[in-house]
């Protein structure tokens, strides 16, 4: 018998709690050994479960007792996850998770220490919730050269964006729907700004391409501006707009991340995720196109991810898994205003619309442009040709007109 201790007892906690309850019998056989919750941290109390006795308020209890050697840290945040995650490390005590933001901020050092120590590090439900995407990507794609991951990595947004394009509903509207049906948090910066699909993408690119990469050195763009005009203009081009993140491996060795809404074509997959599902699509050298899809959030689904981790940390007691990658680097995230796209534009002429035309036209070549019901006779839309981001900008600033929206295309 091996015993583990949870630290946290919210929504994933009490589900990994849950889990290794419920399938005692099952997953004993998965890890060849009986699993035992010794200890559960919490401030709060919870009195009436079946399992109330094995609450403590002390962290020391944990740190401190020799027969704990795996355990799950879904406390959320930074502070404390990470001076308790990396004092467990150092005490020679495999740690799981499913805390993004602390893998994203400190994952090399995490990393590092696991090495050091000859303990695991662990955080499937990290990214995707109960998607696995991180030990597929980790083990079954090492033969491949990667150069790209991509996809949609929140939930709350891609509902949002989901009803916007289905019912025509405003954002305000929308995100209040989210937050009624608990999709959205009463919060939903993390979310709606994209701050929760940076920290993934993060994680995809140091797996994917073998350096750390922090988030504050991600440019990121949320989903609040989008209108329904702009969803039209989507449609009329024959795409929908998803919040993507995404990572790229250049020639000169930099690596391109971003989170930005994009207008995707619907011929791609991508466009066809809805709701609060999640995809991530990774691109290899040798196999291709790989997508991965499934409920990126929710209590059980993550949870599942945690159990898993955890079974395989008590398989692997002596011994290291595969995640691991080198610190970050100075310059190694290039400028995001460097890369190479397509830009939809919608613009509210000063004087004429035709007069506008002519001089976006004169700026950026032939357009593709773009009409919708009940389009404002002043106003332009249309698609840009390839181009830096950093010159279409500078183009746009030439216009005579006042610019509504700028969304890039994923290409």
């Amino acid at each position: 018998m091996i015993d583990v201790a949870i630290m946290g007892h919210g929504v994933v906690g009490s589900g990994v709690a849950e889990v290794l309850l419920k399938n005692a019998e099952h997953i004993s056989e998965k890890a060849k050994t009986s699993i035992n919750i010794k200890k559960i941290l919490d401030l709060r109390e919870f009195p009436g479960l079946t399992y109330s006795d094995k609450f403590t308020k002390d962290f020391n209890e944990i740190l401190d007792d020799p027969d704990i050697r795996v355990v799950a840290e879904v406390m959320g945040g930074l502070h404390p996850a990470y001076e308790f995650t990396k004092a467990l490390l150092e005490s020679g005590k495999s740690v799981v998770s499913s805390n993004k933001e602390l893998v994203a901020e400190k994952g090399d050092e995490l990393l590092r220490i696991a090495e050091e120590k000859n303990v695991n590090y662990l955080f499937e439900a990290s990214v995707g919730g109960g998607i696995p995407v991180l030990r597929p990507i980790a083990q079954c794609l090492a033969a491949n050269g990667l150069y790209e991951v991509q996809g949609i990595l929140n939930g709350t947004t891609n509902f949002i964006m989901t009803k916007m394009v289905s019912d025509g509903e405003p954002f305000e509207e929308v995100l209040a729907e989210a937050q009624r049906l608990g999709y959205a948090e009463k919060d939903p910066t993390a979310d709606v700004e994209g701050h929760d699909a940076c920290r993934k993408i993060c994680i995809l690119a140091a797996l994917a391409f073998g350096k750390h990469v922090y988030p504050k050195d991600v440019y990121t763009e949320g989903i609040t501006k989008i209108t329904s005009a702009d969803i039209q203009y989507a449609d009329f081009a024959g795409c929908v707009i998803k919040l993507i993140g995404r990572a790229r491996m250049a020639d000169n060795g930099k690596c391109s991340v971003t989170v930005y809404p994009a207008f995707v074509p619907k011929k791609n997959q991508l466009a066809h995720v809805e709701d609060v599902f999640n995809a991530v699509m990774v691109r290899g050298d040798a196999v291709g196109d790989v997508m991965f899809y499934g409920r990126g959030a929710g209590k059980l689904p993550t949870a599942s991810a945690v159990v898993a981790d955890i079974i395989d940390a008590v398989k692997h007691l002596s011994a290291r898994k595969y995640l691991s990658w080198a610190p970050a680097e100075d310059g190694y995230v290039s400028d995001h205003t460097e890369d190479t796209v397509r830009l939809y534009v919608r613009v509210k002429a000063d004087k004429c619309r035709d007069c506008l035309r002519a001089k976006a036209e004169e700026l950026f070549g032939e357009l593709q442009l773009l009409g919708r019901n009940g389009e404002a006779g002043d106003e332009l839309a249309f698609i840009t040709p390839f181009a830096s981001e950093k010159q279409l900008m500078a183009q746009l600033a030439k216009l005579n007109g006042t610019v509504l929206s700028t969304i890039r295309l994923l290409d």
